[in-house]
Formats: structure tokens, sequence, C-alpha cells
């Protein structure tokens, strides 16, 4: 992809490192970041080395003490603060998304909404954190389980929603009286710095927050392997997840891994068709189908195929897709890159050579400027492909037909993810037998997939190891503290 012509006519901002409350410049190189949509040069972030996460791990220790000690409704009103200045510069972060990780207009303002709304949930807690009183076997004796903060946490981003997994991870942190050190993906690292510039505007004591950009070769490894670090918190790739987890377990560091996902769709005979359509249409070519919790197959029974298949095919033709910050109307951006593009053009084509048929799309699309791939829709697909078994993530749909529901509840549990699941039907029971038996840690039923804030999304098997939102997801930021009080008889 060319570069835009400008990068040589106009410097571009160098954003530095958050450490211990004081923006902090890192001599030798820098990244590189740039529009997917059209190559444009965006700014420079920080390539920090160890010694500059050493220091910010440090900054995040020294602080942890004293900001444990505060009350948590007086640590929730720190992120009350954050959620106002999110909103008071909304327009900016949305623009930000938009021009660093190709996200169409409006699904960039859902997602500054939804993470200023996330640290106003979050802040509501603070009142809510609760511990246990247990019966003892003993006379005069009280059991308390308290529950108390990990320490210091690393939260690694991944690139596809940047700005709300920066609150996912800070909030729930911060409110159960952690401190944290963010590392935003080297793809879209800016709309982090941004939020640093945010905190530095509020009076949040030094060190509690800190942000470090850099590559996951050196930056993340020096932050999985810190035994100065309580918690990883990661969201992104199975095989990084796994490594991350080779290298905390040397200190026996606890990890929250939110991976990959290959959810199906079950559409059963009795399935509104249109209400079916739209939602897996939506669920997969939102964010240019770059969300592991979104419809990656469908399994549909036989005597209603043809006709999804027909509705599908109207909705995937008419997608419109191209550069987002020229058109806020798209239906969806770019891909994140052109690894991304080759990977899903391979996957396609080994598809069709083992027999796919393709019913729309199937191409690069050269034709306009940024990482692009045609919305592809896949038929005559069989369990055996590698696209109904590896995660796409691009916007890529195949779809199955099965001759009922057990065949597809075998199909959608025989996969080494378990994150996301959804199933289209009428029938109650029907319903409550895929609910019972699909072997995931969400099931959406008659709607897209995507999660609540209350919830709980967590995944099984590669798709991760603990879970975020809700009461269930504050408490991973937490650790458990049995006291025996004996009383005097």
């Amino acid at each position: 992809m060319a570069h835009d012509k400008e990068d040589k006519k106009h410097a571009q901002p160098r954003y530095s490192n958050f450490i211990n409350g004081k923006f902090v410049d890192v001599t030798g190189e820098a990244l590189e970041v740039r529009n997917p949509a059209n190559g444009r040069l965006l700014g420079y972030v920080p390539a920090s080395d160890a010694k500059t996460v050493a220091d910010a791990v440090a900054a995040a220790n020294a602080a942890q003490g004293e900001w444990e000690k505060l009350p948590a409704i007086q640590r929730a009103g720190y992120l009350r603060k954050i959620s106002a200045g999110i909103r008071a510069r909304r327009d900016e972060f949305a623009r930000t998304i938009v021009e660093e990780q190709g996200k169409v207009q409006p699904l960039a303002e859902v997602e500054v909404d939804f993470a200023a709304d996330y640290f106003d949930y979050i802040a509501e807690w603070a009142r809510r954190l609760e511990g246990e009183v247990l019966t003892s076997d003993r006379v005069n004796e009280t059991i308390l389980l308290l529950r108390k903060p990990l320490g210091t946490v690393a939260g690694i981003l991944p690139w596809n929603f940047p700005f709300f997994m920066i609150a996912r991870k800070v909030g729930p942190a911060l409110l159960t009286g952690n401190t944290i050190v963010i590392k935003p993906s080297e793809e879209t690292p800016i709309n982090a710095h941004k939020f640093a510039e945010l905190v530095a505007e509020t009076d949040l004591p030094p060190g509690v927050f800190n942000l470090v950009s850099g590559t996951g070769a050196v930056c993340g490894q020096a932050l999985t392997e810190s035994p100065k670090v309580d918690m990883v918190t990661f969201t992104g790739s199975v095989q990084t997840g796994i490594r991350i987890m080779e290298t905390a377990a040397r200190n026996l560091t606890r990890v929250n891994l939110e991976l990959g996902g290959k959810a199906p769709a079950i559409v059963l005979a009795d399935a509104d068709l249109d209400l079916a359509a739209k939602a897996i249409h939506a669920s997969r070519v939102i964010n240019a189908g770059q969300v592991c919790n979104c419809a990656e197959r469908v399994y549909v029974e036989k005597s209603v195929y043809e006709a999804l298949l027909e509705k599908l095919k109207v909705l995937f033709a008419a997608t419109r897709y191209g550069d987002p910050s020229e058109d806020r109307t798209l239906d969806m951006g770019p891909l994140i890159n052109q690894a991304a593009v080759d990977r899903i053009a391979k996957m396609v084509e080994q598809a069709k050579t083992e027999g796919a048929n393709v019913v729309v799309g199937g191409k690069v699309n050269d034709q306009k400027t940024g990482f692009h791939y045609t919305p592809t829709l896949l038929s005559d697909v069989t369990s055996d492909m590698d696209v109904m078994k590896r995660e796409t993530f691009g916007a890529v749909l195949p779809v199955m037909a099965v001759s009922g529901l057990d065949e597809a509840i075998a199909l959608s549990n025989d996969s080494e993810y378990g994150l996301t699941s959804s199933i289209y039907s009428t029938n109650i029971n029907s319903i409550l037998k895929a609910t019972r038996e699909l072997k995931f840690g969400e099931t959406y039923v008659n709607r897209e997939n995507f999660e609540a804030m209350q919830g709980f999304h967590a995944g099984r098997r590669k798709s991760g190891i603990g879970g975020a939102d809700g009461k269930h997801g504050l408490y991973e930021f937490t650790e458990t503290h049995v006291v025996y009080m004996q009383g005097q008889v």
C-alpha cells in the first residue's frame, strides 16, 4: 500500500509513555502508526525496552499500597472523572479509532460511549464489593472471607476494540485497589496515548495508571516475565495467549486470557429467517469481521438452507465497505494489515480447492486503497474444511446444511474454541436443549452476538481462561483472604 505523500511534507506527532504520572520520552527507535484504510502516517509511539517497562512496573508497585488504602467509593470517584473526560472528548477519541483501526464512524462512537458507560458501571460496584461470613466448627469463632486486590496488573490490549479494552481492564483493576500498566497493540496505540492525556488531566495519584508502548516481543515480553507483576490480563490471539501463559508460568503469575473464537450460529427450520439472516450478517461484517465473539460458521436445517442462503446472499452483496474516514455510512472498513488480507485470501482459496462454492465475494479488492477483502459468503462447505474449524477473523461466512438440532450441536461443540454461540428458533424446547448442550461461554438466542457489561464474557477450551464483565469479571482482579477470628470465652 502506497504511503500518503503528505508524510514527507508534514511532521507527525510523537507520543510519549506515561509513567508515574508523567509523560516520559524514550530515545531510540519509534514505531510508525498508519491508517489501514489509506496508508496515511498518523504518528509515532515509543518502542519501549525492558528497562522502560521495569520503570513503569516499579511505579505501579510503589503506588499500590496507598491506592489500596483508599475506600472503594473514593477510587470509584476517579473512575467517574475518567468517564466524564471520555464523554467530553468523544469526537476526538472516535475519530482516532476510525483513523488508526479502520472502524466505521458509528461503531467507533459506540465504542467510546460504551467505554465511558463501562467506567461508570464499574464505579457503581464500590459499595457492592462483598466478602463472606462463614460458620465455624469452633465455639465463639467467626470466619471471614475478605476480597483484596492482587497488586499490580499488566493489561495487554488488542487492536480490534482498543479503546473499550482500556476500560475493561483499567476500570475493574483500579476499583478493586490494584494499580496497572497498560500496553496497547502496536497496530492501534494512539487512542491509548490520548487516554493517558485524559488521565493526566485528572488528579489520579501518580503510578496508579501507567502506559508503555512497544512491540509484543520486547515490551509485552518484559511485562509478562516480570516477577513484580501480579496478574497479566490479555485479549488477543490463541498463539500469543499461549506464549504469555508460558512466560507468566515461570513466576506463577496469574493470567486472565480472552482469546479466539469460532462462533457457530444454528438456524432451525422454525426460525424467523429474516431476523436470522440480518443478525448473522451483522455479526459477520461488524468491524470487517475482526471480532472474536461474532458468528464465524452457520449450521442451518436442510429444509430452509436455500432460503437462508438467498437472504444472506442479498445482504452480503449489498455490504458497503471502503475508507470510513471518507464515508460514515459504510457497513465496514478495512482489515488491519496486509497479513490479515493474505491469511483470509489463503483460507478462502483453500476452501474453494476443497469444494466450497463462493456465493458472494471471495477476492482481494485491489481497486480500493487499503487492506480490503470482499465480504464473502460460502456454500457447499463441510465440517472438515479449515474454514469451518479455524478462526477466520474476517468477513467470510461459511454456511452448512445439517439434518437437525442434534447434528448442529455436535458440530458446534467439535471445536478447539468455546467463546460464543447462537441459535435461531421459535421453539422454546429447542432453545433450552441448545443452551444445555452447547459447550460455550455464551449463547445468544435470536439476536446478534454482542455481550452486555453486566454479563460475564468468558470462553472455554482455547478461547481463554477467566473472564470479564459483571460481578464475576470484577472479582477476577481480587484474591481471597480468610480470617479465623476466635473470640475469648
